[in-house]
């Protein structure tokens, strides 16, 4: 799947967001620490901005930076045709930028999204503005294997039963679908549903952390 049929199952704005905030949570709960954890969220990446943050740890990751002026996310699949690991360039794919707009494109150039040669490492990029009736990205040929299907695909799933199944491949644990779907509500923590997703962990340890998602207090 491309970018294309991505953006045909993505929510909207709002949607995103919560599913990205509750991706962050359910991943503070069940991985204590955090260089282990796929998914974050940082409420407070600018004084106007949030981020939702991927990186799966084997050299691919994403970005979803949420501002006034709209959203722009970009993607990293090391092994897709489109990554200039293969291609052996530091230029990104043709066509991935195309159509940016101005108020969006400060993101892209952030140093957080780079790499130590300071190139960007991207294989999918994707906006929407307030203006905007749906998302859109740039004119990309060859797209169809950009990685933006599994990239992105628990955010544009936006269903607690798709958590369910990405963590007993990642974690290893078979979770209670009501204890995550609490999470995806947005409810606030209680001692019960952190024991049941995580039995290690007690509320009190996760105040950083819902401070720095941005998730409701208890």
């Amino acid at each position: 799947m491309s970018v294309y049929e991505l953006l045909g199952r993505l929510p909207d704005v709002d949607k995103v967001r919560r599913t990205s905030r509750a991706l962050a949570m359910l991943d503070a709960v069940l991985s204590p620490e955090p260089e282990y954890r796929i998914y974050s969220f940082d409420a407070q990446w600018s004084p106007t901005e949030e981020a939702a943050l991927m990186k799966s740890g084997t050299g691919d990751s994403y970005s979803i930076v949420f501002s006034p002026a709209g959203v722009i996310a970009q993607g990293f699949d090391h092994e897709s045709p489109l990554s200039p690991w293969g291609r052996r360039t530091s230029e990104t794919w043709p066509g991935l930028f195309i159509g940016v707009p101005d108020e969006l494109a400060p993101a892209l150039d952030e140093p957080a999204f780079t790499n130590d040669q300071g190139d960007r490492e991207v294989t999918v990029c994707f906006w929407r503005t307030p203006a905007d009736e749906r998302w859109l990205c740039g004119p990309v040929e060859g797209a169809d294997k950009d990685g933006a299907d599994w990239l992105f695909d628990l955010v544009a799933n936006g269903r607690p039963e798709a958590y369910l199944t990405f963590a007993e491949s990642y974690y290893e644990v078979a979770l209670e679908l009501d204890a995550v779907a609490h999470v995806y509500a947005q409810m606030p923590l209680t001692e019960e549903v952190v024991t049941a997703l995580n039995p290690e962990v007690m509320l009190k340890d996760l105040k950083d952390d819902i401070t720095e998602i941005g998730y409701p207090r208890p």
